[in-house]
C-alpha cells in the first residue's frame, strides 16, 4: 500500500483522472462530489477515519471519474491498489471476503441514504443523521452537510438556530 498525505483542500482525485484504488483513511476526512447541472457540488460521501473512499465506477470500468475526492483537514491515506488488492485476494483468499463485505456495507448505507431522502422530511434527515454520526457535524462545514443530507444551507442554519433555543 502506498501512504498519500493531503493538506485541507487538497484534491485526491478529480474529474477526468481514473481512480487507482480504494484508499483507506488512516487520519482525516474527505468528501466525495460532483458538480450538477446547475453547477453546485452534490456531496455522494464523506470519509472518516478507518473507512475507505474510492470512485467505484472509475475503478471498476477503468473510466475518467466524472466526481471529486477532496481533504476536509490534513488527512493520511493508503492506497491499495486495484491491481494489488486482486493479488493479495489471491493470496490471502479471507481478504475477499473483508471486501465484499465493505462493499456491502456500503451498498447498504446508500440504499438507506436513498430511503431517508424519500422518506423523512429534511428536519428527520437531519436529526437521524446528527445521532448516527455526531462527529460530522463538528468537522464537516455546514454547506457540506446541507448538500449531503440535500437541502440547502440555509435550511440547515435555520434548523440549528431552532434546536439551540
Amino acid at each position: 500500500m502506498e501512504l498519500k498525505t493531503l493538506k485541507k483542500k487538497e484534491y485526491l482525485l478529480q474529474p477526468g483522472k481514473v481512480c487507482p484504488g480504494n484508499y483507506f483513511i488512516l487520519k482525516g476526512c474527505t468528501r466525495q462530489y460532483f458538480v450538477n447541472r446547475k453547477l453546485n457540488e452534490q456531496i455522494i460521501h464523506f470519509g472518516l477515519e478507518h473507512w475507505w473512499i474510492a470512485d467505484q465506477s472509475s475503478l471498476m470500468h477503468q473510466r475518467p471519474s466524472n466526481c471529486y475526492i477532496q481533504a476536509l483537514e490534513s488527512t493520511e491515506l493508503l492506497l491499495l491498489s486495484e491491481k494489488e488488492r486482486i493479488s493479495l485476494s489471491e493470496q490471502i483468499p479471507g481478504l475477499e471476503s473483508y471486501f465484499r463485505i465493505m462493499m456491502q456495507k456500503a451498498f447498504v448505507a446508500a440504499q438507506n441514504r436513498i430511503e431517508f431522502l424519500f422518506n423523512m422530511t429534511d428536519e428527520e434527515r437531519y436529526f437521524h443523521f446528527s445521532k448516527l454520526f455526531p462527529n460530522f457535524l463538528q468537522r464537516v462545514p455546514q454547506y457540506m452537510l446541507a448538500s449531503y443530507l440535500g437541502f440547502t444551507p440555509q435550511f440547515l442554519s435555520r434548523l440549528r438556530a431552532k434546536k439551540i433555543k
